[in-house]
């Protein structure tokens, strides 16, 4: 893994910053009804995005994710502009205003989603990656999932082919507490979601997802495990969410205190602590960090806001279309 050095804490401060700044953007957003259906944000479990990054070679390894997927992306090098068009119903948007908020998606950065059914992404992920071994490319595949999904049949059916294979995948539960709405000790024997890893004697563990540091280095030994030949990981990142499963969530299931608490362990305020510490930045410096990231929203915003709807015959364009298909043609 490469040193976490100062020039690291100031990015992940200011990719973290900007992520959750960009996602306020869209809850404001949703109230005006610029963005529809479901959003679901991250706010909270921004460590375990920058610190895989940081352990992660971008310019060959994937990523692949449920539906809270809309700063992957954007680490893994994707215009955030496209990104907050395609959440607008933009044609400028990532998938050209076809996907909106579950089902972000980047081919060119290796992205490849937002994944609406829960646990769906798990078996394509071990899909990913066996392609990867099949056409023995030196890539590795980071598979995200919830608390909720682990209990799906696909996680098992997944776990048991990427063991039988050594396909070159790891697997991330960003364990936020409540799922959907419901707690992890309601609806599961077992706390430590790491321990399914056990089964299929598959490397696991638990890690603390608040703090990139920890994550970033778990990430690590895990990635490095995968490209050599050694097969996949489990990691169970224990993380929190800020606010609700999605905007329409009333949070009944906790408490105002809860999650007041775990707001003193945000992992943007603790990287944020450790650059004053060590005097990485000057509070010149964070203030033009923070302008930039302001700055930054306002013209997703202005693109997203000015960018036009798809026209009509888009949605028949983008449907598979057979030259040979002895029907008429589907235009308009």
């Amino acid at each position: 893994m490469e040193k976490i050095t100062k020039e690291v804490y100031l990015k992940w401060y200011e990719d973290m910053l900007f992520w959750r700044k960009f996602e306020d953007k869209l809850a404001a957003s949703y109230i005006q009804q610029k963005v529809r259906g479901f959003l679901h944000l991250y706010n909270g479990q921004e460590a375990v995005l920058a610190g895989a990054l940081h352990a992660m070679d971008l310019t060959k390894d994937r990523m692949i994710t449920a539906y809270r997927n809309h700063v992957q992306p954007i680490g893994m090098g994707e215009d955030p502009k496209k990104v907050m068009a395609e959440l607008y119903g933009k044609v400028t948007g990532t998938s050209k205003g076809m996907g909106g908020s579950m089902h972000i998606f980047s081919k060119e950065h290796r992205f490849y989603g937002g994944h609406g059914i829960v646990g769906g992404q798990i078996p394509l992920g071990a899909g990913l990656a066996f392609a990867d071994k099949y056409f023995k490319r030196d890539s590795v595949t980071i598979c995200y999932m919830g608390d909720g999904a682990v209990r799906q049949g696909s996680l098992h059916e997944s776990f048991n082919l990427a063991m039988l294979w050594k396909l070159p995948v790891v697997f991330v539960c960003e364990n936020n507490g409540y799922a959907m709405g419901t707690s992890v000790a309601r609806t599961s024997h077992s706390t430590e979601i790491w321990k399914l890893g056990l089964g299929y004697e598959m490397p696991c563990g638990p890690v603390d997802g608040m703090d990139p540091v920890t994550v970033a280095k778990e990430m690590s030994k895990a990635i490095e495990r995968a490209r050599t030949g050694g097969g996949p990981t489990f990691l169970e990142m224990k993380t929190y969410r800020y606010r609700g499963h999605s905007m329409s969530d009333a949070q009944s299931y906790r408490t105002k205190e809860e999650v007041e608490e775990y707001k003193k362990i945000d992992p943007i305020t603790q990287v944020l602590e450790i650059i004053k510490e060590n005097d990485y930045a000057t509070e010149e410096d964070i203030k033009a960090i923070d302008k930039r990231v302001k700055d930054l929203v306002t013209e997703c915003e202005k693109f997203a806001d000015e960018s036009e709807y798809p026209p009509i015959n888009q949605l028949y364009d983008m449907v598979y279309d057979q030259e040979d298909y002895p029907f008429v043609q589907h235009k308009i």
